[in-house]
């Protein structure tokens, strides 16, 4: 009964009629509670119990004793706390033991060596210390699957002679110490290698021995070595955060996935990418990603042989040059991020060959002339910001019916907001899916790799690394540009918006009461433009609005009533002249009708704004209006 939203397991009932009961069975429920009495009074002959992912909690009973038939004991993610039992080594049937992603503590009991019949020893993730030995493993000949990661990591003390009694498939370790474990390289089988959080020289020994693995994850290390003179063999390879130097490394023709970001590499993408010994031959490399680096150069014109990639990302780099029109055989791109170079020119048209692009990310670079009016319809996210576009913004964005980002703020386009984005359906629906921005990477013939597409957003006054919640934000942003007229009342249609942008334009006319239909919007910043009249009501309908800034425009009369608009500073206002009313500290005087009504104190004119700014500092409202820039990175794991 897994995954059946179960949250009541009857911790104090001491019996459970269930005599014959073979396998026990129920993960990912709801279960904030100690282990259940029952469950140890149990009929002997039971063999299985999982019970994964319920947020249980508590020590682990000494009576678990009384099973002494158990084979599988699957207690993975859970809250279980305190030492992990020495007891459980007497338990001399288990074949798959499980304590990983809990809150254990102390050392790994050495009676595990006596556990026999294990083939699967799963305890990282917890909060373990102390000293791993051979004496941890001295009868696991049947061992097949070992995780000991720890952070921080273990003290390893192996025998430099000692030659384990198993052979692994997948091994998932940290360690504290110079230099790799030697029995390491006993292992002739392990399909699937984890370091985390360790320091060790990487020589050729350690790369040949890697290159018989079909997936390597290395991350957060701190290794010494020279990319430039590594071959990588393994199918999947993620060796993000490694404080790796030197070149990129050569890529044999098994590579399919390749995630070498935010290391130490410098150099051109040529060694990689133009390979003479690659061109000649055949490669399946699907996924590439060497963002956050010191890579420098153009983006070379060896494209052609490369016409499996699905996803490239060489964003913060010093990258320099035009985008190569070879570029455009790539013809199964889904995903392109190029952001945070000094790229320049012109985007080719010819990348309109990119029929399956979903998301091309160019923003921070050099690039000028028109908006691309090629942009496939499919396209989910389209972000150009921080360049030197020009022109208008073409009518072609609005076939885009699957677009849920566009981002073309701070660049020099003129022109009217096209009053036809309302037939971007997917910013009208709020059906946010976790599929929107995801991407399965097939790793064997049975597993795949979950890969979530990040972008970094400004929303709510602040800029954000989107990650595993992309698909969640539905955002329009043209600030910073030079549009002009009014703003078109079939925006006000898009009701699955999340964050709407147009600050810092020459925006004339009103706000119609219509932007309350737009109940899902939760950031709205129309500051800096010439849009005048009052308030709508309407607004005040929006009960997700967590940022608002109308400020330095030409509203005029009383703020709307209600504690939706009143809940925000007076920054949110300041610079609108004839504005009044709380939070500001203008008083509204009431003429003939309700509505004619003008500020006393006119002072909000736009030189006033340090005052207020110093003075909303010290009364604590003026965080609301400051841009806080953070990001945090999603922990990616296979």
């Amino acid at each position: 009964m897994g995954g059946c939203q179960l949250k009541d397991l009857s911790p104090s009932i001491q019996y459970a009629n269930f005599t014959s009961l073979k396998s026990l069975s129920l993960s990912a429920n709801e279960f904030p509670s100690d282990l259940p009495k029952w469950l140890f009074n149990l009929s002997s002959g039971i063999s299985s119990i999982e019970l994964y992912s319920n947020s249980l909690k508590g020590k682990l009973p000494k009576a678990l004793l009384n099973l002494k038939h158990l084979e599988v004991l699957n207690l993975e993610d859970n809250k279980l706390s305190g030492p992990i039992p020495y007891w459980l080594g007497k338990l001399e049937h288990l074949r798959y033991l499980a304590l990983n992603l809990n809150k254990f503590s102390g050392s790994i009991p050495t009676s595990f060596g006596n556990l026999s019949s294990l083939t699967s020893l799963l305890v990282g993730h917890n909060q373990l210390s102390g000293v791993v030995s051979e004496r941890n493993f001295a009868k696991l000949s049947k061992l097949r699957e070992l995780d000991i990661y720890s952070s921080p990591p273990l003290i390893f003390d192996f025998d430099s002679y000692w030659v384990p009694p198993f052979q692994l498939q997948r091994l998932a370790l940290a360690f504290a110490g110079p230099n790799l474990p030697v029995w390491l390289y006993t292992q002739r089988s392990i399909e699937w290698l984890d370091i985390y959080e360790s320091s060790f020289e990487a020589q050729g020994k350690f790369w040949s021995f890697v290159s018989r693995v079909a997936q390597l994850y290395l991350k957060d290390n701190l290794i010494d070595v020279n990319m430039s003179k590594v071959l990588l063999n393994s199918t999947f390879i993620y060796m993000s955060s490694n404080d790796l130097k030197g070149g990129l490394p050569q890529l044999s023709s098994n590579v399919a996935f390749l995630d070498i970001s935010n290391n130490s590499l410098s150099g051109t993408i040529s060694p990689l990418l133009c390979d003479h010994k690659m061109l000649n031959g055949k490669n399946n490399l699907e996924y590439l990603d060497i963002s956050l680096n010191h890579l420098s150069g153009g983006l070379t014109n060896c494209w052609k042989n490369w016409k499996s990639l699905v996803h490239v990302n060489f964003g913060s780099n010093n990258l320099t040059g035009k985008i190569p029109t070879s570029m455009s055989l790539l013809s199964n791109l889904t995903s392109l991020h190029l952001h945070e170079n000094k790229l320049y020119g012109d985007i080719p048209l010819a990348l309109q060959n990119c029929h399956s692009l979903l998301i091309f990310n160019v923003r921070e670079n050099n690039f000028s002339g028109n908006i691309p009016n090629w942009i496939p319809h499919g396209a989910k996210a389209l972000q150009l910001r921080s360049n030197h576009f020009s022109g208008v913004i073409p009518t072609q964005i609005c076939l885009m019916s699957s677009l849920i980002i566009l981002d073309v703020a701070d660049n020099t386009i003129s022109g009217h907001i096209p009053s036809c984005l309302h037939n971007i359906t997917a910013l009208v629906f709020n059906n946010a899916s976790y599929n929107k921005l995801t991407f399965f990477f097939p790793i064997d013939g049975f597993s795949y790799y979950i890969f979530e597409d990040s972008l970094e957003l400004v929303t709510k006054g602040q800029t954000i690394d989107y990650g595993m919640n992309l698909h969640f934000v539905s955002l329009i942003d043209m600030s910073s540009n030079n549009l002009s007229g009014i703003i078109p009342p079939q925006m006000f249609s898009l009701i699955g918006l999340y964050s709407l942008n147009f600050s810092h334009n020459k925006l004339t006319g009103q706000i119609p009461n219509e932007i309350g239909n737009m109940k899902n919007l939760e950031s709205l910043d129309f500051s800096t433009n010439q849009l005048r009249g009052e308030i709508p009501q309407g607004l005040s309908n929006l009960s997700f609005l967590a940022s608002l800034n109308l400020s330095f425009n030409n509203f005029t009369g009383k703020i709307p009533s209600g504690t939706q608009l009143q809940g925000f500073g007076a920054l949110s206002y300041i610079g609108n002249r004839n504005l009044c009313g709380p939070p500001l500290t203008k008083f509204c005087l009431q003429v003939s009708e309700p509505k004619d009504t003008k500020a006393i104190d006119e002072d909000g004119d736009e030189s006033a704004f340090w005052s207020w700014f110093y003075i909303g500092i010290g009364s604590g409202f003026g965080t609301g209006f400051l841009g806080v820039s953070y990001k945090f990175l999603y922990d990616l794991r296979g």
